[in-house]
């Protein structure tokens, strides 16, 4: 039994770093290479043909079928000219990974072979839509699914294929995706701060949404991750015991970056260089063995596009220095969980952040405007943002003193709570000037000037304002970021229409540009009091204090996730034209089945390593335990029970836990039965959520026992001191 990991380990052992894509020379003599960006569209395309690919990149404008075969034939070209000999629509169904359907470039007719590539090939494909996620918006036998071509994110190289980066649709034309959603909730929140940037900028007439996706991953030996079942199957280690040392000492944090695992970055950074993703930082993360990479911000959905790209480019280069790189929320028991922290802003096409204070009270002014409209977001929908990134794999990992708590807050800073007191404390009617007119100016004027960075973080809180951006602090490193950000798009678009017609119906009224938006300001901040929190966020006080403002904890993830069906969810999609109620009710029904699902895998794979390992392993053991204080009885009849005390109590406590285990797993397999037998997807999840996986809690306890009881030698798995080491 111990053979396979001791080869395991045997193996791990030999692996040494290499380098297998090292570019020679600067970055910027490769750097987007791959991506067939705007540089090279001048090349290949007309200049109508640019100019209206880069006015349906920048403003949504639409593609004619025309202009459409005249970008195919010059993506044909550049992608053949770069050794392609595929194509591909890359899409990213419910399933929260990405999919892709290759075609060949290659056309044979009359016996010769030629390359061809129409504009309707480019525009549409129609991949299988029937195995794909759909939450009953398709059935099984209708197959028909499109993908769209997406111009807003560039079409890019990846082993020999074009890839071009799709939407995709239902044969009825509804979202199977995460991408139709986002692209809606960005055109949504471009009207609806638009509306308010012209408050204070009338030339304004573009505000798009900025992200920068913060990437944490671990590392793996392949060798160690294929002697693990577990790994393998789940990426977590549904068994294991905590090592005498792991992070108590945070000398992994910041701390040298390993040759072999430098050498692995270096090369999968020089890959997303050549395909145009601008990373930026690396560096060790708490965890042994946990890293993290980030890219600088860019525009949303090109931003999402590259992270599900580079978890894609990481898992093929890490093959080729024999690691395994795993994005699972939380792979590895007693140790820090992995995120990916969404940095979201709002930007002007005049190149103004809108969530950046300025310098001067107006500007202040139109800062605390969408600030405000935030707040008031998060306050209206804290339980649907909070709810966004819970699944399976982050359960596991929130509210565990290393990812924000499962209850939503905003973190603003000791600054910024000064200022919203200074305009809560302001009177309803300030004092007239001689002039007639409300002196709204000089009472922004009390107001204290607000810098960037002028505050503390505070990594306890799920929403934090880290000085010109918010940090979602909350969502896991497998997700796609996509999930979250348009949610979160679309609740805030829906805040600033509101904001909007608010101010508007006080400018009817007379009011001055600054009273209006100033008293709305301030009913926009006394609303959003319940989420305003500035304190640690993992402490008993906040728990209770939360209950007392009516704030809502994810405590049963399914039991969360019907916050979609609530009326309050599915008037903010449908009023902000993100989401149908069919499509709303769909995406419930698919975050329920994926819930089961998944977790039925991992009470499979416990109870199979379980009966097949560990069982076998504990009673190895307990057979040379019995033999050693049968032939101690024979040897010294008299004083066999001194001399034998250790091997009876090890005896006597694995047989226990033995039994136990044994026990638990099959009362574990009967509680999936039962809930295999409830036909109702929601009531299926609940018994999953409460009496499976309370059984797979126990079935570990005895198994982590077992391991620190078992003889080394015959214990089969790598235990975690060998998977977390290098």
């Amino acid at each position: 039994m111990a053979s396979f990991r001791q080869n395991a380990l045997k193996d791990a052992a030999s692996h040494e770093a290499g380098r297998f894509y090292m570019q020679s020379g600067p970055v910027s003599s490769y750097f987007g290479r791959n991506v067939f960006d705007l540089a090279k569209m001048r090349k290949y395309l007309s200049k109508p043909a640019y100019d209206a690919v880069r006015a349906a990149m920048t403003s949504s404008a639409k593609i004619d079928r025309e202009v459409a075969n005249e970008v195919a034939t010059a993506m044909k070209t550049w992608a053949l000219e770069m050794g392609a000999t595929h194509y591909t629509h890359i899409f990213q169904p419910l399933t929260g990974s990405t999919a892709e359907k290759h075609e060949a470039f290659v056309t044979i007719k009359n016996g010769e072979a030629f390359e061809n590539f129409s504009g309707s090939a480019l525009v549409q494909q129609e991949p299988d839509a029937s195995s794909f996620p759909s939450g009953g918006l398709r059935n099984t036998f209708e197959a028909r699914g499109y993908s769209a071509w997406d111009p807003t994110s560039p079409v890019f190289l990846l082993d020999g294929t074009l890839c071009i980066p799709s939407a995709f649709v239902s044969y009825n034309g509804e979202a199977l995706d995460m991408k139709v959603p986002s692209l809606k909730a960005l055109e949504a929140i471009d009207k609806a701060a638009t509306g308010v940037a012209r408050l204070f900028d009338p030339k304004v007439s573009h505000v798009g949404v900025n992200l920068g996706l913060e990437q944490e991953y671990f590392l793996v030996d392949d060798a160690l991750y294929h002697a693990r079942p577990d790994l393998m199957l789940c990426e977590r280690t549904v068994i294991g015991h905590t090592s005498a040392k792991d992070q108590q000492l945070s000398d992994h944090y910041f701390g040298a970056i390993p040759s072999r695992v430098a050498a692995f970055m270096q090369d999968f950074e020089t890959e997303a260089y050549k395909l145009g993703i601008e990373l930026k930082t690396r560096h060790n993360e708490v965890a042994p063995n946990q890293f993290e990479c980030a890219p600088v911000f860019c525009e949303a959905t090109r931003a999402i596009d590259q992270n599900m790209l580079l978890m894609i480019i990481m898992q093929k280069v890490a093959v080729k220095h024999h690691l395994k790189v795993i994005f699972h929320e939380k792979p590895f028991d007693g140790v820090n969980g992995s995120g990916k922290h969404c940095n979201w802003s709002l930007t002007t096409d005049t190149g103004v952040n809108l969530l950046s204070p300025g310098e001067t009270p107006t500007k202040n002014l139109q800062f605390l405007s969408f600030y405000s409209c935030v707040l008031k977001a998060v306050a209206n929908h804290d339980y649907l943002l909070m709810t966004s990134i819970s699944n399976l794999n982050n359960s596991y990992r929130l509210g565990g003193n290393e990812a924000p708590p499962a209850v939503m807050s905003v973190f603003s800073g000791s600054t910024l709570s000064k200022v919203f007191d200074k305009i809560m404390d302001m009177d309803e009617s300030p004092e007239e000037t001689g002039t007639g007119s409300m002196d709204s100016v000089n009472m922004l004027k009390s107001l204290p000037e607000i810098f960037q960075d002028n505050t503390d973080r505070n990594r306890t809180s799920p929403f934090a304002f880290t000085g010109n951006r918010f940090e979602f602090r909350a969502a896991g490193s497998s997700c796609n970021a996509a999930s979250a950000v348009y949610v979160l798009n679309s609740m805030v678009a829906e805040s600033l229409n509101e904001f909007l017609a608010e101010t508007e119906a006080l400018l009817k009224a007379g009011e001055s540009v600054q009273n209006a938006v100033l008293t709305t300001v301030r009913k926009f901040i006394a609303s959003s009091r319940k989420v305003m929190f500035e304190g640690n966020g993992y402490s008993k006080e906040w728990e209770e204090e939360a209950r007392r403002r009516g704030l809502r904890a994810v405590e049963n993830v399914p039991d969360a996730y019907k916050v979609w069906l609530e009326d309050s969810t599915i008037k903010m999609f449908e009023s902000v034209g993100v989401l149908s109620r069919s499509e709303v009710e769909a995406r419930y029904e698919v975050l329920d089945e994926t819930y089961v699902k998944k977790l039925q895998i991992e009470s499979r794979v416990l109870g199979d390593i379980c009966l097949n390992h560990v069982i076998p392993a504990a009673v190895a053991y307990e057979n040379i335990l019995v033999k050693n204080i049968r032939d101690g009885k024979v040897i010294f009849p008299d004083e066999y029970k001194v001399l034998c005390k250790s091997e009876i109590e090890t005896y006597k406590k694995i047989s226990g836990f033995v039994n136990a285990l044994s026990s638990d797993v099959a009362s574990m397999v009967e509680e999936r039965k039962k809930a295999n037998a409830v036909a109702d997807m929601t009531e299926r999840a609940k018994l999953y959520s409460t009496n499976v996986k309370g059984l797979m809690d126990k079935v570990r306890y005895s198994a982590d026992h077992l391991e620190m009881l078992v003889d080394d030698e015959l214990w089969p798995l790598p235990k975690y001191r060998e998977l977390l080491s290098f």
